[in-house]
């Protein structure tokens, strides 16, 4: 018996420390949107603080086709997503419709023809999506080397015509690839999920259906990856919204829980409370926590803007969750909540003033910063107590942003779309230690990995550091 538990004890210490090592090693890199913390941080970096088109650019490539997705990096490669159209348009039909799985729960009623009645906002024309494409994408995986920027292998994970068409700003690649070091998760929406091995082997692909998004803005939401579990969160107009948990090693389903929410563009949130895994989605009609083994519902609460796109961030007993348009909301609710936490002392506290509709908040140090819509006005509130240390302050030079604020070292990185970045000191007040400007359009979020920073243009990758 005392052998069997000493096996069962050093079989358990090596998982800790096996555990560990992969934290650490998360921690040297940027293995995911927002970051190896999803918070925007990257604890162990410490990019520069300067630079230009000539300045401190150790390289730039140019990245075929389009796409917003943040780069990510692990070791000496860097991952970046694309969607490629051919110089020369084909004239060709929609791709057919790949029919997703069948609802796990009842949905809205049918309508006539068995479809569900469209939802207010939904898709089917305003101002939001252009036309439909005519021309084949290809969906695309690059891996680049990271010292030079040289591709080191190029994969096409799906090669077709978009059933539907994405607001202007919007592209076919806006969610970002996810790696632990061992595989890399591209996900492509309505094009389906994508794992391959770091030498660019296919090991599986998971098809979800065509996604129908409200106004046809267009897809966005990036998959989670924790351990080896992969979270997919399938928000749309139709009837077929749920979260959806799969085996990174083989793509199998593991749960999947039915939702009814308009389009999501938040990408689902894992985090820990008393020593248990939940999966954290924010959305319009209600602010969700899933539990991470089963996929049940913990608790919810109401009370973001319509067309919630920020991803929610954490600290240890906290989860911060912001929404912008159309109104302003940010909701400090306490992890351990149960059921639907609306009006109780689960809400540790609200603002309601100069929240962010595209870019996510940035969590630093009991700080937590956001802009105002999409423009350069900064805020930076105390995440105890709620209390704003600046409010809605404009950032000079600085108009449009969708870039979500990112920090390292003392600094905070502000990127905006015209290729302009201030670089402020972290802290209860605002103070610009440097402005920096680069010739790209730049809508993709900063990747932050030991002394480089990696900043995507409409047309350049560029790799940042100190010459």
């Amino acid at each position: 018996m005392k052998t069997s538990l000493l096996i069962t004890g050093l079989f358990t210490l090596a998982l800790a420390q096996r555990a560990a090592a992969a934290d650490a090693d998360a921690l040297r890199n940027w293995p995911q949107w927002r970051g190896p913390l999803a918070t925007g941080v990257a604890p162990e970096a410490d990019p520069p603080l300067a630079w230009g088109e000539n300045k401190n650019v150790k390289w730039k490539v140019k990245i075929p086709g389009e796409g917003t997705a943040t780069p990510i990096v692990w070791g000496d490669r860097v991952f970046i997503l694309t969607a490629v159209a051919p110089q020369k348009k084909d004239e060709v039909k929609p791709a057919e419709a790949r029919p997703a799985e069948p609802p796990p729960g009842p949905g809205g009623p049918p309508g006539p023809g068995g479809q569900r009645p469209r939802r207010p906002g939904g898709p089917g024309g305003g101002f939001g999506g252009g036309q439909k494409p005519t021309e084949k994408y290809q969906f695309t995986v690059l891996c680049l080397d990271r010292k030079t920027g040289k591709t080191l292998w190029q994969k096409i994970a799906r090669e077709e015509v978009p059933h539907e068409s994405r607001q202007r700003d919007n592209t076919f690649a806006s969610a970002s690839p996810i790696t632990d070091g061992k595989i890399v998760l591209a996900y492509f929406g309505s094009r389906g999920l994508h794992c391959y091995d770091l030498d660019g082997n296919l090991k599986w692909s998971k098809e979800f259906g065509q996604m129908r998004t409200r106004m046809g803005f267009g897809e966005g939401a990036s998959a989670t990856l924790h351990g080896d579990t992969a979270i997919v969160n399938w928000d749309d107009e139709t009837d077929g919204d749920a979260i959806i948990a799969l085996d990174k090693n083989t793509g199998k389903q593991l749960w999947k829980t039915p939702r009814d929410e308009a389009t999501g563009w938040a990408t689902p949130l894992v985090v820990a409370r008393d020593k248990k895994l939940q999966v954290v989605v924010n959305a319009s009609g209600k602010v969700r926590s899933y539990d991470f083994a089963s996929g049940a519902e913990l608790w919810s609460c109401a009370g973001q803007t319509p067309n919630a796109i920020p991803s929610p961030v954490a600290d240890a007993d906290t989860v911060y969750c912001t929404s912008g348009f159309r109104g302003a909301a940010l909701y400090a609710i306490k992890l351990d909540a149960k059921g639907d936490v609306g009006g109780t002392d689960a809400i540790r506290w609200t603002h309601n003033k100069a929240t962010p509709y595209v870019p996510s908040p940035l969590l630093v140090d009991g700080l937590i910063y956001f802009v105002s819509g999409n423009n350069g006005v900064l805020s930076c509130c105390d995440t105890k107590t709620g209390n704003a240390n600046f409010d809605a302050e404009r950032l000079e030079g600085v108009f449009e942003i969708y870039a979500s604020p990112v920090a390292a070292k003392d600094r905070v990185y502000v990127l905006s779309r015209d290729g302009k970045c201030l670089v402020l000191k972290k802290g209860p007040k605002l103070e610009i230690l440097a402005t920096n400007k680069l010739d790209d359009k730049t809508d993709a979020s900063i990747a932050l990995v030991g002394k480089e920073l990696f900043i995507r243009g409409k047309e350049s990758l560029y790799c940042i550091a100190e010459k």
